[in-house]
């Protein structure tokens, strides 16, 4: 009987080529894709619910793929997990609705960008590989501001990478938070979906405004421009994380299967 499998995974990005297979290179795809042919024994099609960049990080990446592998939940996630590089790990495994489609049926995204906002090294606290230091006084209040202006449905022309070509560039922010938790500013955007590069640029904007060169209303004027010559510079990649992923509950249930459920850790595919 051939089930719909979806896949929770948290890696480190520091040495993958992004998500999307690429020939040559390292890609948490590819590296899946190796572990799931060995463990079913049979050729599988990874579908993910979106492409992260070379660098960029993710605690709750979703992704699903169909085998008729007989192994309930808790084996399969074992002899999979077993054949996974350290810097890559199943967080959850689950058999979901056959209809269920990680790409297609995303409901929303978060997307979590750490800066270390100190005159010391970010390796001072471990965080080097996961944070952008940018050590220069940051004015959170003035971002928080800023960030207010990038929230709502807009063309974000202005917010992505050079060269992208989509059938929209209107994308829709549901939020965009700015915090500070001791050395660290955290901006955390969630959204329906993104352009290639908007929320590194997105953040490299709000810098802007937090090291004084923009006043916060400069932000709807960017947008409004739909010019990437506008807006501020694309963060670096280490300082971006996929942190879970939103999908209609219905679809995440198997129905007619015995031991389809299970507790995801910190409900990451779900949303907090």
């Amino acid at each position: 009987m051939e089930r719909n499998v979806s896949l929770l995974v948290a890696f480190d990005g520091t040495d993958f080529h992004g998500w999307q297979f690429q020939p040559g290179l390292r890609t948490v795809q590819e590296t899946l894709e190796q572990a799931l042919r060995r463990a079913l024994r049979h050729q599988v099609g990874l579908i993910g619910s979106g492409r992260t960049d070379a660098g960029v990080h993710a605690a709750g990446h979703v992704s699903n793929f169909r085998t008729d592998c007989p192994m309930n939940p808790s084996k399969l996630r074992h002899s999979i997990g077993s054949r996974l590089p350290k810097d890559l790990s199943i967080v959850a495994l689950r058999f979901v609705h056959p209809d269920f489609h990680a790409t297609q049926n995303a409901v929303s995204k978060l997307y979590r960008y750490r800066i270390h906002n100190a005159r010391s090294r970010p390796v001072e606290t471990l965080s080097q590989r996961y944070t952008y230091h940018f050590w220069d006084p940051l004015d959170v209040d003035a971002m928080r501001q800023a960030a207010g202006h990038m929230v709502g449905t807009h063309d974000f022309s202005s917010m992505s990478a050079s060269g992208t070509e989509r059938d929209t560039m209107v994308r829709t922010v549901l939020r965009c938070d700015v915090e500070r938790h001791f050395d660290e500013v955290r901006i955390d955007v969630e959204g329906t979906g993104f352009l290639w590069k908007q929320v590194r640029t997105m953040t490299g904007t709000l810098v802007n405004v937090g090291r004084g060169h923009w006043p916060p209303q400069r932000v709807a004027e960017i947008i409004a421009s739909r010019d990437r010559t506008q807006a501020g510079p694309t963060a670096p990649a280490r300082g971006l994380c996929l942190r879970w992923v939103r999908y209609p509950p219905a679809l995440l249930t198997a129905p007619n299967l015995e031991g389809a459920a299970y507790s995801l850790i910190g409900d990451a595919a779900s949303g907090d």
